[in-house]
């Protein structure tokens, strides 16, 4: 899994993810030498419990402590643009969870920043790092699947109305369902399409806090390929993705994290399993691709490129729903 020199790592936040990061890091032999949180006893507790030998007072210490060399981001949506220009602006590498930014403009700024100062930022949107997708688009790309036609992709959740300050319909914190969940459907579809859509049509449903609830969403790029995608946080479907070629279609379910997909061959029905990877070191794969990167690997570099098709998307689709966050109004 790991090619490239191993990098110092720094955490922003203490929630769900952050712990697994810390987890993962162990997993991969690698260093967390420090964390930053809003709440210093929030961080000093994290601190203890994954081994991390320094707590920063601010972020503004982490960016200037030389001995870390990259930073994860896993704040609220709303908050990634600041850490990042902070962070890139002082010369850190930066890996930050999805979504990336809040808009495309947002993610323009950080791209900047991380190019004038020679640092690589990284989208952790989980689909953009398994293993199973690298192994795919290999396939795919050496023309065994034949042309992309069609991507369905399905993620549904059931997030209760009973309190409506939660991250999941709050709009003081970006929420809704694009920028949570969306993000993944939107970027597996966009991995395999050979361009970015062109034409994209759709529906949405509001929560009554404003933020998308519900939508159904059809793109068309100029080769023909389209995707087709629902997603919900207030109604149960299945994390499924179909990938329909000429010569099979590929299902896989739970694609998030996904280690194994279906394929089901057009001639004659046979089903062939495919695995790479495993799901539990998801963020593993994360901290590889953003050290090979650093290390000079152009595919792992490149991934920044999928995460800005996707933020066009997801930016667009908002604001002809009339999703604007305070942020934006501001």
């Amino acid at each position: 899994m790991y090619t490239a020199p191993q990098l110092s790592w720094a955490v922003i936040g203490c929630g769900v993810i952050a712990n697994q990061m810390a987890t993962s890091l162990a997993l991969s032999g690698r260093h967390l030498r420090g964390v930053a949180n809003r709440t210093r006893e929030k961080a000093e507790a994290f601190a203890e419990r994954y081994g991390v030998e320094r707590v920063y007072n601010s972020v503004e210490e982490l960016y200037q402590d030389p001995d870390v060399d990259a930073i994860y981001i896993t704040t609220p949506h709303n908050t990634h643009i600041r850490y990042l220009r902070g962070a890139l602006a002082a010369g850190k590498h930066v890996l930050c969870e999805k979504s990336i930014t809040l808009n495309s403009e947002e993610l323009d700024e950080a791209r900047a920043l991380a190019r004038e100062n020679n640092v690589v930022l990284m989208d952790a949107t989980t689909i953009l790092h398994m293993p199973l997708y690298q192994e795919l688009l290999r396939r795919a790309n050496a023309g065994e699947f034949g042309a992309m036609n069609l991507a369905q992709l399905n993620f549904g959740s059931y997030k209760e109305y009973g309190d409506l300050t939660n991250r999941f319909y709050n709009p003081k914190l970006a929420g809704g369902a694009m920028l949570d969940i969306g993000v993944y459907a939107l970027s597996l579809m966009r991995l395999f399409m050979a361009s970015q859509p062109t034409e994209v049509v759709s529906l949405a449903n509001l929560a009554s806090t404003g933020v998308d609830q519900t939508s159904g969403i059809v793109c068309r790029n100029k080769e023909g390929q389209m995707g087709v995608l629902s997603l919900t946080l207030h109604s149960k479907q299945p994390k499924r993705a179909v990938l329909s070629f000429d010569c099979c279609y590929v299902e896989v379910m739970d694609y998030p994290r996904a280690d194994v997909a279906t394929i089901v061959w057009t001639e004659d029905g046979r089903r062939e399993e495919v695995h790479a990877g495993r799901s539990g070191y998801a963020l593993c794969y994360e901290i590889a691709d953003l050290e090979r990167a650093v290390a000079g690997d152009a595919r792992s570099a490149g991934l920044i490129d999928y995460a800005a098709d996707v933020m066009q998307i997801m930016t667009r689709l908002r604001r002809e729903w009339g999703v604007v966050y305070p942020e934006e109004r501001a």
